[in-house]
C-alpha cells in the first residue's frame, strides 16, 4: 500500500530529506523535473524531439519543477515556450534558479548559419539543424497571456502543455490570471473537442487543494499527473482525482523512512498488494478443495434468487475450493438450475457444511424473522463472515462492537451505511469510514466511485481500479462472493484474523476493479454487466501475474 500525505506532512517530509540526510532541495527539485521528463517521453513513444511545448509556471517551488523540466525538455530538443506568471524579481529560493536559467538559455543566440570557408567560398554551419527554439516570458496582466498565446500558438496548438501553476499549497479557488488559464488548458481535454495535445500536470492539477477530495474551483483537466514522493488526496480521491487522468507517482529521493514515520493513516492500494495475496494463496502441489478454502453463501429469496447466484457464482470463479448457497426453500429448484455445476445448493433451515468463511445477505428478505435468523447467526458466529444488503439492515442503525475472535467484513453502499450509522453520511466519509470501523471492530467496505476499506485500528486504504460501469444490479453481490471467495482461500493459508482478513479484502476490491476495468473495455460501460465483471476475473488474475 502506498500512504496518502497531506500537503504539511509533504513539506515536512522535504524539509527533513534536506535537513536530516543532507539531500540539497534544489536536487530534490532538479530530480522532479528529470521524473516527469521521463514519464512524458514514455507517454510519447520514447522522443520529444520536434515537440512544441508549452511550460505554464507560477512564482513557487512548482512553477520552478516547471522550470526545470521545460530545460530538460528543450535539451531533448523540444521546441519549448516557457511563461512564468510573474517576475523573475518576485520569486525565490529554488524555483528563482531554475527561472533565471530559462531566462538565460532563452537570451542566447542561435549559431550562425553561414560560414565563411578557408578558400573564400561560403559554406552551411551544420549545427544549425539541431538548433530547437526556446522562448521565456515573464506575464503579468492577462492581455499579455493572450498577446504571448496568440504571438505564439495562434496558428498551431502546443502538442505538450505543463501545468505547473500551482502545487500542494493552494488552498482557494483561482482567480483573474490563473482562472483564464486554467480555462484555456482545459479547452484541451474536450471529449467533444479532437485535440492532439497531452496536458500533463505536476503534483496536482493547478486550482484543487491537495487536501481535499472536492473541487474548490476552476482547474486544468490532464491526461497524466506527475506527483512526487507520495500521493495526495486529490491524486487518489474523487471528484478532484477525476481530473488528474493517469496518476503517476515518481520517487525524486526522499528516503521511505520519511514517508513511513509521517502519522497519516490513509492508503492507496497497489498492484503488489494484489500480487503478494496471489502469490500467498497460489496453487500448491498437494493441494485439494478443501485446502483451497470452503465458502458459504447465504443468500436469495423467492423475489430475489438472481442475487444468490451472482453471488455464489462470483465466490466460487474468484477462486474458492468449494462454495455451497443457502437459500429458502421455495427458490431451491430455480437456484440449483443456474448456479455452477460445481457448487453444493441446500435450505437455509437445514445447513450442514463446514466452511471458513460465511458470506450473508444478498437478496435476502427484509421480514423480522429473517433479520432474527441473520442476528442470531452473525452474534454467534464461529468463522470469518462478510455481510450484504438485508444482512447490514438487519443491525440498523449499528449499535454493537463486534467480538475480534472472527473478523467481519461489511459492505456497504452509501445508502446502506447512512442506514448503518442511522443518520446521514457526512462530506468526509473517509474518516466516517475509519471512526466507524473503530467504534464497531469491523472491517467495512464502503462501495462507491472509489471504494473505502476501513480497518478497527484506524487505517483507511482508497481502492484506485474499477469504473463506473459496475454501478449495475447485481454487482453488490457479485463483489460480495468475491471478497467472500478471497477470505476463504486466505484462512486456508493463514491464521484468522482482522490483518490477514483485512489484506485479503484489500487484494478482493483491487482485482475486482481490474476485473470490471476489462470488461469495460470489452464491453464498455454503458453495457457491461455484473456477470462480465465475474467472467473477467480470470483475465484481470492473469494480467496481474503477468505484471509480477
Amino acid at each position: 500500500m502506498q500512504k496518502v500525505l497531506t500537503a504539511e506532512e509533504m513539506r515536512e517530509v522535504d524539509r527533513l530529506t534536506t535537513e536530516k540526510y543532507g539531500i540539497p532541495s534544489l536536487l530534490l527539485m532538479e530530480n522532479a523535473a528529470h521524473s516527469a521528463a521521463r514519464v512524458i517521453t514514455e507517454k510519447l513513444g520514447g522522443s520529444v524531439k520536434g515537440k512544441i511545448v508549452l511550460v505554464l509556471c507560477g512564482k513557487g517551488n512548482n512553477g520552478g519543477d516547471g522550470a526545470a523540466l521545460a530545460r530538460i525538455l528543450w535539451m531533448s530538443g523540444a521546441e519549448v515556450a516557457v511563461s512564468l506568471i510573474g517576475k523573475i524579481e518576485d520569486t525565490k529560493g529554488d524555483a528563482k534558479i531554475n527561472f533565471e536559467i530559462m531566462h538565460s538559455l532563452s537570451m542566447r543566440q542561435p549559431p550562425e548559419i553561414v560560414e565563411i570557408g578557408t578558400n573564400g567560398n561560403l559554406k552551411i554551419n551544420q549545427n544549425w539543424k539541431n538548433w530547437n527554439e526556446l522562448i521565456f516570458q515573464e506575464i503579468i496582466t492577462l492581455d499579455e497571456w493572450k498577446n504571448f498565446e496568440k504571438t505564439n500558438f495562434h496558428r498551431e496548438d502546443p502538442e505538450i502543455i505543463i501545468d505547473a501553476l500551482f502545487g500542494t499549497g493552494l488552498t482557494r479557488r483561482l482567480a483573474d490570471i490563473y482562472e483564464e488559464i486554467a480555462t484555456y488548458i482545459r479547452c484541451f481535454n474536450f471529449e467533444s473537442v479532437e485535440r492532439d495535445t497531452l496536458v500533463v500536470s505536476l503534483d496536482i492539477p493547478s486550482g484543487l487543494d491537495a487536501d481535499k477530495s472536492e473541487k474548490i474551483g476552476v482547474n486544468p483537466e490532464a491526461h497524466l499527473t506527475v506527483t512526487f514522493t507520495a500521493p495526495k488526496l486529490s491524486n487518489v480521491f474523487p471528484p478532484a482525482s477525476n481530473f488528474n487522468g493517469e496518476l503517476v507517482v515518481a520517487n525524486i529521493g526522499s528516503p521511505q523512512e520519511l514517508i513511513d514515520n509521517c502519522q497519516s493513516k490513509l492508503f492507496v492500494t497497489e498492484k503488489e498488494d494484489a500480487q503478494n495475496w496471489l502469490e500467498l494463496t497460489k496453487i500448491q502441489t498437494d493441494s485439494y478443495k478443501k485446502t483451497r478454502g470452503r465458502a458459504l453463501i447465504i443468500a436469495g429469496s423467492e423475489n430475489y434468487s438472481g442475487a444468490a447466484v451472482l453471488s455464489a457464482n462470483a465466490c466460487f470463479s474468484a477462486g474458492a475450493g468449494m462454495v455451497t448457497v443457502a437459500v429458502p426453500k421455495e427458490i431451491r429448484p430455480i437456484v440449483s438450475g443456474k448456479v455452477s455445476g460445481e457448487l453444493i445448493v441446500q435450505i437455509i433451515e437445514k445447513i450442514d457444511v463446514q466452511c471458513d468463511v460465511i458470506g450473508m445477505g444478498c437478496g435476502m428478505s427484509p421480514d423480522e424473522k429473517m433479520h432474527e435468523f441473520i442476528r442470531e447467526t452473525v452474534l454467534n458466529r464461529k468463522t470469518p463472515m462478510v455481510l450484504d444488503a438485508q444482512a447490514l439492515n438487519a443491525f440498523s442503525p449499528c449499535s454493537e462492537r463486534f467480538s475480534e475472535e472472527f473478523p467481519l467484513v461489511l459492505t456497504p453502499h452509501l445508502g446502506e451505511f447512512t442506514r448503518l450509522l442511522g443518520r446521514e453520511v457526512s462530506e468526509d466519509r473517509i474518516a466516517e469510514v475509519r471512526e466507524f470501523a473503530q467504534k464497531h471492530n469491523v472491517i467495512l467496505v464502503l462501495k462507491g466511485e472509489r471504494s473505502l476499506i476501513g480497518k478497527p485500528d484506524g487505517t483507511v486504504v482508497i481502492n484506485p481500479t474499477g469504473n463506473a460501469g459496475i454501478s449495475r444490479a447485481g454487482a453488490g453481490d457479485t463483489l460480495t462472493g468475491i471478497i467472500t471467495s478471497f477470505l476463504a482461500q486466505t484462512f486456508a493459508v493463514k491464521n484468522v484474523n482482522i490483518e490477514n482478513a483485512f489484506e485479503a479484502t484489500i487484494a478482493a476490491l483491487y482485482i475486482a476493479g481490474v476485473a470490471g476495468d476489462i470488461a469495460a473495455e470489452k464491453f464498455s460501460q454503458r453495457l457491461m454487466t455484473a456477470t462480465d465483471v465475474r467472467e473477467c476475473l480470470q483475465e484481470a488474475i492473469a494480467s496481474l501475474r503477468d505484471e509480477g
